[in-house]
């Protein structure tokens, strides 16, 4: 069971995860042990709330496939334990950032002091840009 919130939770039959040999550089060790894991997570037949599923849904993550799958490969560790504690962590914190939602901005208006000392400041600055001028010759 992986925890999100207090009151919402996955369940580990709804995780596929498994394991897969990792890429890159690691020596005869890397060629025969599967220490890498590939975690799967249907958004649209999980059990999360539907304002959860319609949040993931709306991401523009390169881990959410089309169809609405979550896919997240964990190599960083040499223990196939390790990477399945990080790809889990990692999927926590994907589903916890779509349960965030973000405060709507009100603009709002200068006030009358600040407008006045704005263009105040304006003409004075105009006024010396004059001053730097060529003398006319009368």
């Amino acid at each position: 069971m992986l925890e999100i919130t207090q009151n919402i939770s996955i369940p580990d039959d709804e995780i596929e995860i498994s394991a897969i040999r990792a890429q890159g550089a690691g020596g005869q060790n890397v060629n025969k042990v599967s220490s890498a894991i590939h975690l799967r997570f249907n958004i649209n037949e999980s059990s999360l709330p539907e304002f959860y599923k319609q949040r993931l849904l709306e991401l523009r993550d390169r881990r959410i496939s089309k169809e609405g799958v979550i896919i997240i490969k964990a190599q960083q560790y040499r223990t196939q334990e390790k990477n399945r504690e990080d790809a889990l962590e990692r999927l926590q914190e994907l589903v916890k950032s779509a349960g965030i939602v973000q405060k709507t901005r009100r603009p709002t208006k200068p006030t009358k002091g600040s407008q006045t000392r704005r263009m105040d400041s304006k003409t004075l600055r105009g006024k010396t840009k004059a001053l730097r001028g060529k003398p006319i010759d009368h």
